[in-house]
């Protein structure tokens, strides 16, 4: 019996444009797809170890033409819009109380603070406080896929994993979760939405 449902953020609840960095960094001499050393620095990034500022100024001696406000424009331009309706469905479900909710998501300082902004405060909190635990990567030192960042929310909330369901877009992301015994569910964005999950446990 499922008591426990963890939702990851981007692609579940808020859209994004993947795509859109890679387009736009084009523009100041960067090339569409992700080096080594820019996958070491998001993810350095997305687990708090080291500052928006160091962030920043890194990705400006990468790409050099580029101004640090130029960089942060194209890095938030990934972020597009929570839908409405989508709100109004994880506020029903922490109104039914039936299930504890949590959302687990790996996301950045600089990301988590456009999202409030563009949201605005009062439908940001709405959404956030729909949740018993919101967690972001940035603030717990931990990511996914690793098996520590999954055991961190069960172990703190002593979740029991096979009453526990999790939803994410990322198949690495699934598949961590589920050798600890947890059910999931792949999300498959485009064709699948999350307002269909009771279908799904």
């Amino acid at each position: 019996m499922i008591k426990n449902i963890i939702f990851d953020f981007g692609d579940i609840f808020i859209n994004l444009d993947k795509q859109i960095i890679f387009k736009e960094i084009e523009n100041f001499g960067g090339l569409n797809k992700l080096s080594a050393i820019l996958i070491d620095l998001n993810q350095k990034y997305e687990v708090g170890a080291i500052s928006s500022e160091t962030f920043i100024n890194e990705l400006v001696c990468i790409y050099p033409n580029a101004s640090p406000k130029e960089i942060i424009r194209i890095w938030n331009s990934m972020l597009l819009d929570l839908p409405d309706y989508r709100l109004k469905f994880i506020e029903n479900l922490s109104l039914e109380n039936r299930y504890r909710l949590f959302l687990l998501s790996n996301t950045n300082e600089l990301h988590i603070d456009c999202v409030e902004k563009n949201m605005g405060t009062l439908k940001y909190n709405r959404f956030k406080n729909s949740f018993e635990k919101f967690y972001l990567s940035h603030e717990i030192h931990l990511r996914k896929p690793n098996a520590e960042i999954y055991k961190f929310v069960l172990d703190e909330n002593d979740l029991v994993a096979k009453e526990t369901f999790f939803i994410d877009d990322t198949k690495e992301n699934i598949d961590a979760a589920k050798k600890l015994g947890i059910n999931c569910w792949h999300l498959n964005v485009g064709s699948d939405d999350i307002i269909n999950l009771k279908n799904k446990l």
